[in-house]
């Protein structure tokens, strides 16, 4: 195992990330890239949706959190300081919860399948963890 850390978690060796990758180096780009290929996956799974107004309602839902993941994550990695960094990462983290749940709701419905979304509620659940442990790396030590 290497003595790198982290670039997500800060952690050597086994990356406590979500990501069971030894040596997980996620640059600020990487992440930017996967959450706005994210977003993408969200359209597609929308627009997979069948027609009628639960759908459209549901699907707008997901929509609005699924792309937002990403948008807010741009613009934590342009944040004027670490409090407005870890402030940004709050946002991100509850619509990538909020997208996780919506998709919960849809395979509910059975408005899709479950395995339509499988892959996708994976990767809401691993950038979830991803930036959870960003925001936990982020914040200053607490003082005794």
């Amino acid at each position: 195992m290497s003595a790198t850390p982290c670039r997500s978690c800060g952690q050597r060796g086994f990356c406590d990330c979500g990501l069971r990758i030894v040596n997980c180096r996620m640059t600020t780009q990487e992440l930017k890239d996967r959450t706005f290929k994210f977003g993408i996956r969200i359209v597609r799974a929308v627009e997979a949706l069948p027609r009628g107004d639960i759908s459209r309602t549901l699907g707008g839902q997901l929509l609005r959190a699924g792309t937002s993941v990403g948008a807010n994550y741009r613009a934590a990695a342009h944040a004027k300081s670490r409090a407005d960094f870890i402030a940004k990462l709050g946002i991100v983290e509850e619509e990538c919860d909020e997208a996780s749940y919506w998709m919960e709701v849809i395979v509910a419905l059975k408005l899709l399948k479950k395995t339509r979304l499988e892959s996708l509620r994976r990767e809401a659940d691993e950038l979830l963890a991803i930036v959870v442990a960003s925001i936990k790396t982020a914040r200053p030590p607490r003082r005794r």
